[in-house]
């Protein structure tokens, strides 16, 4: 059987851990706790579940533009994070890297690039762990989504049949159907007038964005609906660490947790260390 490798969204997770968990849980010494518990419970479970023999957690670089920003100032606009969650941000990293894990971020790149770029790169199976949606264009044969539910313990197994019965479409078309629906959670508008199903319909008729427009559909939309999919394109050309096999340093990652002041989360390291 192939290596797997566990993908994972780090700054999707982490804000899904930041929102489930209360938000006074607080470090020994000062300073908010539920991100860093919470999304280190959530990749513990994963690995345990899973069982990878790599894992790779992608990151946001918030305080750089990417070009989708540049090419659509509207991209992303509105979203705005607390102090606490942003404080935690910077910290995850190191804690898993603490694990013995990759960490993949880079300015530039939103952490859905470095997926798309794992996807490609690893010769095995690949597991990528995410809320975002989006990553339903990366669902293949040996490529699958683990998206959250229930907070941060259940999860959802996505494959291209998922995709299909979802949205209606194959997993590649993915970007297409978002140009032509929209997206409002990053503010990309869509074609005017069409919703989830024309987008799907529209797609099964003429299989691509491109060859709808070249058959005359969207006229007066066409450039727009391109930069629309090039912004809901995972870029696979995003820079990746070294990935190989990887055994989890449990204890290293329990000093760091208790460095940090997670008593409770170094003790649990520290019992999968043994």
């Amino acid at each position: 059987m192939s290596a797997v490798l566990l993908a994972v969204d780090g700054d999707s997770l982490a804000h899904r851990a930041y929102h489930a968990l209360p938000k006074n849980l607080q470090r020994a010494g000062g300073g908010p706790s539920n991100a860093l518990v919470g999304f280190s419970n959530m990749l513990i479970r994963l690995w345990e579940r899973e069982r990878p023999d790599a894992v790779l957690v992608a990151w946001d670089t918030l305080t750089v533009p990417t070009y989708r920003h540049e090419a659509l100032p509207a991209y992303q606009s509105g979203r705005e994070f607390d102090d606490a969650l942003l404080e935690q941000l910077d910290l995850l990293p190191g804690l898993v890297e603490s694990f013995g894990f990759a960490c993949a971020k880079a300015p530039g790149y939103e952490a859905d690039d470095f997926l798309a770029a794992a996807a490609r790169a690893w010769p095995g199976p690949v597991l990528i762990a995410t809320s975002d949606r989006d990553a339903f264009q990366l669902a293949a044969d040996r490529v699958t989504i683990l998206q959250p539910t229930k907070g941060v313990s259940e999860v959802a197994r996505v494959g291209p049949a998922e995709v299909r019965e979802r949205y209606g479409v194959e997993p590649e078309q993915v970007p297409d159907f978002v140009a032509l629906r929209g997206d409002p959670s990053d503010r990309i508008p869509g074609a005017r007038g069409v919703g989830p199903k024309k987008a799907a319909d529209v797609l099964r008729e003429y299989g691509t964005l491109e060859a709808a427009l070249a058959a005359g559909r969207f006229a007066a939309e066409a450039e727009d609906l391109r930069l629309f999919r090039r912004i809901a394109t995972m870029d696979a050309s995003a820079p990746l660490p070294p990935l190989a096999q990887q055994t989890p340093t449990w204890a290293e990652a329990s000093s760091r947790a208790r460095e940090l002041g997670l008593g409770q989360l170094a003790g649990r390291l520290a019992a999968l260390g043994g």
